[in-house]
């Protein structure tokens, strides 16, 4: 089958080209993001491998279905940016990596955690100026502190077990409890205002859903302590962006960890060094010390990359040969 694959990165252009050598598909890798006006790049496919920032609204999915787009699979665990609906509407199959490393987004969080807390971005920018003193480098020990994990699937529950090797005191919301993270680490499951008003660290796990969006708003920031620290590995909605400008201006966030934005659609995973954003909601955040930003690259480890790729080859394999696919979403 020849498969189109939007939004095409260096980075895992070998790791699909690798997965393929078992597979023997036709790979066509299209560096531009999936958009109503780059359907027509797949007009000779059957299969599309679509990335989280591609456009897979109903208006789009059409256009495919016109194409002769018949199987559909996501390179990611979200799937917040498909209609999914509208997609089985059209007779088309649908299938995502439901995991493809939560050891790397969960330690990524930790990172975030540990950098903020150090200061480490400030600690080598004043070395590199051949300044030593170490007045604004205090930090505190995780030891002791309250953790509060919002989403204790795979991702959080290893965030538990992380924490926990530090000696945090974890507490966890999450529509569906884990027996066995009470039972290994001591997790506390607790509705999500004691979660808050208890917790020093903040760390999101949870999908973006109608539930989830805007999760994080006003109203939560007023329920957290005065000083706290949150980190957003999941879904930059779930957290409302403006409300957390506010929350760090009045002191209730001291510290501020994000792999992921409301509006980071066509602004990450994209160059963008010689133009100017025109984002002051982002320009805001950047210019806050206690503000740590990656560009959506939690997943990026190797291991991730070879997951994701021969779990999307084998998802379109298994929608060719006409078998059940276990990866597949229903409606």
């Amino acid at each position: 089958m020849k498969i189109a694959i939007y939004s095409a990165k260096p980075f895992e252009i070998n790791a699909l080209k690798k997965a393929n050598a078992t597979e023997a598909h036709e790979l066509k890798f299209i560096s531009e993001a999936l958009r109503e006006n780059t359907v027509e790049l797949a007009n000779d496919c059957t299969g599309l491998a679509a990335f989280s920032n591609d456009d897979l609204s109903a208006k789009v999915l059409n256009l495919l279905k016109k194409a002769g787009i018949k199987y559909l699979t996501l390179r990611s665990t979200g799937y917040d940016h498909i209609d999914l609906p509208h997609a089985k509407k059209l007779g088309m199959r649908v299938a995502y990596v439901p995991e493809y490393s939560p050891y790397s987004i969960a330690e990524h969080s930790v990172m975030l955690m540990l950098a903020l807390n150090r200061k480490v971005l400030l600690a080598n920018k004043r070395l590199r100026q051949f300044n030593f003193e170490l007045d604004p480098l205090i930090g505190f020990d995780m030891n002791g502190k309250t953790a509060g994990i919002i989403g204790t699937g795979k991702i959080g529950g290893i965030v538990a077990k992380i924490l926990h090797g530090f000696g945090c005191k974890l507490l966890a919301y999450d529509i569906e409890e884990n027996p066995k993270l009470s039972e290994k680490y001591g997790v506390k499951y607790c509705k999500l205002d004691e979660l808050l008003n208890s917790s020093d660290i903040v760390s999101l796990h949870c999908p973006l859903n109608d539930n989830t969006r805007n999760l994080i708003d006003a109203a939560a920031f007023a329920k957290m302590k005065k000083g706290s620290m949150l980190v957003n590995t999941s879904r930059g909605a779930v957290i409302d962006t403006e409300a957390a400008i506010g929350a760090i201006d009045n002191g209730t966030l001291a510290y501020l960890g994000l792999d992921v934005y409301e509006k980071e659609k066509g602004l990450f995973f994209y160059d963008h060094s010689n133009k100017k954003i025109n984002d002051p909601l982002f320009e805001k955040l950047l210019s806050y010390d206690q503000v740590l930003i990656t560009g959506h690259q939690a997943f990026l480890t190797q291991t991730a990359l070879r997951n994701i790729a021969e779990t999307t080859l084998h998802n379109l394999s298994c929608f060719e040969e006409g078998k059940d696919c276990e990866n597949e979403l229903k409606e």
